[in-house]
């Protein structure tokens, strides 16, 4: 007797998304699913619309034409269900720089229904262990990025979308995030992720999306 095996779940969708930036078209008719499992990376030269494709798919910015769908329900009229879906890390981290390294991690975890008791521990996976009692204003802008990223380690949700999250992370620190994209994409989520530098994951298909530079 021949088992089906169960479809995988479409986690987000893009159809057909046009993205003009000051009287430019970066892509046009884009469209694709991203699936449970999946580890999807945008490429494209600088300009080419990676990062205005990431905040499209995390609901941060509009498309000039198309839509995004989480679960066949286009993003921006469940917005904030959509987000609670959501892990975004942005060029932005979003660290308050009167609040410790451990203060920031802990005050993110609390904000989102998170264990805050591993904050310490967590920071450690990113290279940040001695540094949790440093206010972020006297941390390096690589410093906050980790405290950001370490978000991850704890994080619930099934969409992960990262811009750049290998900067300024050294090659032992590349490994654990590349590890952690793995062991989140076989519980059933999703990663999306831009990088300048190669993604060396082989444990699971990479999936990659390319977005032409247009003069145009």
């Amino acid at each position: 007797m021949n088992v089906l095996s169960k479809p995988t779940p479409v986690l987000l969708s893009a159809d057909q998304l046009t993205c003009i930036r000051e009287e430019r078209i970066l892509f046009e008719d884009l469209s694709f699913d991203i699936s449970a499992g999946d580890i999807v990376q945008i490429e494209g030269q600088n300009g080419a619309g990676k990062t205005s494709l990431l905040r499209i798919l995390a609901g941060l910015s509009q498309p000039y034409s198309g839509k995004v769908n989480c679960q066949n329900r286009n993003i921006i009229k469940f917005r904030e269900e959509f987000h609670q879906q959501l892990t975004y890390i942005g060029h932005n981290p979003g660290i308050k720089g009167e609040m410790t390294a451990e203060e920031n991690l802990a005050f993110y975890l609390s904000l989102h229904g998170l264990d805050t008791s591993e904050a310490e521990a967590t920071l450690e996976k990113v290279n940040l262990l001695g540094f949790e009692d440093s206010l972020a204003s006297h941390l390096s802008a690589g410093q906050h990025r980790r405290i950001a990223l370490a978000r991850l380690w704890q994080s619930k949700t099934p969409i992960w979308i990262l811009d750049e999250p290998f900067t300024a992370i050294d090659k032992q620190g590349v490994t654990n995030l590349e590890s952690l994209f793995v062991e989140h994409a076989k519980k059933g989520g999703c990663v999306i992720l831009t990088s300048h530098q190669d993604v060396m994951i082989t444990a699971l298909p990479l999936r990659k999306i390319q977005l032409a530079y247009r003069l145009y």
